[in-house]
């Protein structure tokens, strides 16, 4: 991330807040944050602030286009410039498959499919929009999920969102290619997070995994910093499974 503009979409928390300190530890001239919640977003700026980067934040209901437009604009103009997006924020309902309703699909499309897909094209309007004569316009990486090729109970709604956020990389990929922007994409599988350790689930993530251990959250974060940092200069459309042999692919 050394010397590029950062903006992670749901960077407030979670995955997405460590991103924003490793972006911070790794380099980043820059770094935005949107989320719907100002307040952790704010917070989670401190890092960046400390070092003395320049910083912005946006609120933003990404399930509207025009707000998400408005929201990574502001955030370029603060910033002076966009470099990688990093897509973050989801949903993540879980619930019996007779019990799921239209509510519960509307909800999960429209926050982890269609509000990726309005940050993506936010982001590649920005990109185009920017003189530069890099080879490489800007970068995205949008977090998906092993969940897209690994079927759970209670979790139709959402795997099927990030199987669709895995082929909406590839076509966007495909389309964008020409600009010079790269978009690809980061599955995750169960992490060791404090959530997890303290629902007792870290025994099931390392029973499922053959190297006898759920992953660290820095661990899938490092392959979205490579994804969306200066040393990819090449790859785009691909989707890279962090799942520490839980799945092959």
């Amino acid at each position: 991330m050394k010397d590029l503009s950062v903006v992670i979409v749901g960077g407030g928390a979670g995955l997405g807040l460590l991103m924003a300190e490793m972006a911070v530890e790794y380099g980043a001239s820059g770094i935005g944050i949107i989320d719907i919640d100002a307040s952790a977003a704010e917070a989670a700026l401190a890092t960046a602030k400390a070092a003395g980067l320049r910083t912005a934040f946006a609120s933003c209901d990404i399930r509207k286009g025009p707000d998400a437009h408005a929201a990574l604009n502001a955030v370029a103009s603060d910033l002076g410039r966009v470099d990688t997006l990093i897509n973050s924020a989801a949903i993540y309902p879980r619930k019996p498959l007779l019990e799921i309703t239209d509510a519960d699909w509307d909800a999960s499309n429209a926050v982890n499919i269609k509000g990726t897909y309005h940050m993506m094209v936010a982001a590649i309007a920005q990109f185009r929009a920017q003189t530069t004569d890099v080879v490489v316009k800007g970068r995205i990486v949008n977090i998906t999920s092993v969940d897209a090729f690994k079927a759970h109970p209670q979790n139709a709604h959402y795997a099927a969102t990030k199987a669709a956020v895995v082929s909406l990389t590839k076509s966007v990929a495909h389309e964008v290619a020409p600009d010079g922007i790269l978009v690809n994409s980061v599955a995750p599988a169960g992490m060791a997070t404090e959530k997890a350790r303290a629902s007792g689930f870290l025994g099931e993530l390392a029973a499922a995994s053959p190297l006898g251990r759920g992953g660290e959250p820095r661990e899938m974060a490092e392959w979205v910093m490579m994804a969306g940092g200066p040393k990819n200069t090449y790859m785009t459309g691909e989707n890279i499974i962090v799942s520490g042999g839980y799945i092959y692919a």
